[in-house]
């Protein structure tokens, strides 16, 4: 007597609970052979928790509303299942059987490289479709779309430009994957991704993955699930304990001396250092370059691409040190990053989360670093109450002088010694793995990615 695959994951997830000794491999899943083949080509073994829960669920063909924050394997999660269906399951030729709807070009190009990668040893094509700069073939994208490639990874505005003229072969679409769709929301795409669904077939599957799962989630996964969606929530809304989590107390004019300080200390290292805005990280940038500390950037005024260019350098190590906005925060998988700096402090907790979370992936073991000026001790106050801890506050090389006392509840400026408190002058800011492209051996797609030995 055959077992019920939902009973079946439910124990799974249920064992994991109790014994890290209990242990899914993708073995077990009993995947086509071929993307058996691509996943021992990866080095993947051993299933991560949402992939535990997820993976069998999508095999068996429900629709699913998963909260699962990134670094925690859920690219793959969905991934794997829907490779394997498309490889067993009768598909209509020449049309798009997948989409995967994204927020960021960064996050298509990730998803396509180990897409890539995992589905090598088949026959199944793909492409990334995102708008913006030089590097991209409008053309070839066009081609892909008209002529029925397999899987598109998107980004809500560049499908549209496509769907509205006419050409993209969408009736025989089987799967349809919102990735990161609580930051898709908070960036305006709403009525971008209704417009996209209204195109689709209504007779699909439907995965909708988030990081956080807010009232306007749930309002999305109601339009666009069918009536008994799984819910899974694998979401961490405390960051790794491997992670060291430091803290400086500071005044704007301090913030440039104390990161020249700290890289310096730490030269060799690999950096991302997150500033709030973009002329922000424009202005650090400049600082840091003429202090003899090579720094990129990366933010939303550089061409397509520049920042892959940029991306490029910074996987391969040619570049340690990156001055990013969050359009880094999530979305990327760079591994053994040492160090994270808040140059400043983020919006809320999430965010927070999701920056410092570059570090320690895979268990390895990273710092971070938070800069607060007085005007954000309560936000960050904030934040510690989201860790259930606080972070602990370091000095600051005595050089730069007295500091404010943190004291979020106060609204009156302290230091944090007997001497007159007027802050050191200095420069005030406005804000305070190796890939190379190869092209695709299907139907000549462009195509970023690692090609397994």
């Amino acid at each position: 007597m055959g077992a019920n695959p939902s009973v079946f994951t439910s124990l799974l997830t249920y064992l994991y609970s109790i014994t890290k000794e209990t242990i899914l491999k993708f073995t077990d899943f009993k995947l086509d052979e071929r993307l058996q083949e691509g996943i021992d080509s990866m080095g993947y073994e051993n299933a991560t928790p949402v992939q535990e829960q997820v993976m069998q669920p999508i095999l068996d063909g429900k629709d699913i509303i998963a909260s699962a924050q990134t670094g925690t394997g859920k690219t793959a999660a969905f991934l794997l299942p829907l490779i394997n269906r498309l490889l067993t399951e009768p598909q209509e030729e020449q049309q798009v059987k997948a989409m995967i709807i994204v927020p960021t070009r960064e996050l298509a190009v990730q998803i396509e490289q180990t897409l890539e990668g995992l589905s090598y040893f088949t026959s199944i094509s793909s492409i990334a479709v995102y708008g913006g700069g030089d590097g991209i073939n409008f053309a070839t994208e066009k081609k892909a779309l008209s002529s029925g490639v397999d899987i598109v990874i998107c980004t809500p505005g560049r499908m549209i430009t496509h769907l509205n003229m006419g050409y993209v072969r969408v009736k025989g679409l089987k799967f349809l994957v919102l990735d990161e769709a609580d930051r898709m929301l908070d960036m305006g795409f709403h009525d971008d991704i209704m417009k996209i669904i209204g195109q689709l077939p209504k007779q699909r599957q439907t995965l909708l993955f988030s990081a956080t799962m807010p009232p306007k989630m749930r309002e999305l996964g109601r339009k666009i699930l069918n009536a008994q969606p799984m819910e899974i929530n694998i979401a961490v809304s405390k960051p790794p304990e491997q992670i060291v989590q430091e803290a400086f107390v500071v005044y704007e004019p301090q913030k440039i001396p104390l990161i020249k300080n700290l890289l310096s200390e730490r030269a060799g290292q690999t950096v991302i250092v997150f500033c709030s805005s973009k002329q922000a990280v424009k202005q650090l940038t400049r600082e840091l370059k003429k202090a003899g500390i090579p720094a990129a950037e990366i933010h939303s005024d550089l061409e397509q691409n520049q920042r892959e260019q940029v991306m490029l350098d910074f996987h391969s190590r040619k570049t340690k040190v990156l001055v990013a906005t969050d359009i880094l925060s999530r979305g990327i998988d760079v591994d053994n990053i040492d160090l994270v700096i808040n140059y400043d402090v983020p919006r809320d907790g999430e965010d927070y989360v999701h920056r410092i979370g570059r570090t320690a992936r895979a268990e390895s073991k990273g710092t971070a670093f938070t800069f607060i000026i007085e005007k954000e001790q309560m936000a960050f106050s904030r934040i510690e109450k989201l860790l259930g801890k606080e972070v602990a506050k370091r000095e600051v090389p005595p050089e730069l002088g007295a500091t404010p006392t943190y004291n979020p509840r106060s609204s009156r400026p302290q230091t944090g010694s007997g001497r007159k408190p007027g802050p050191p002058r200095g420069n005030k800011t406005s804000g305070g793995e190796n890939t190379h492209a190869k092209g695709n051996r299907h139907q000549g797609f462009r195509s970023t990615v690692h090609r397994p030995k």
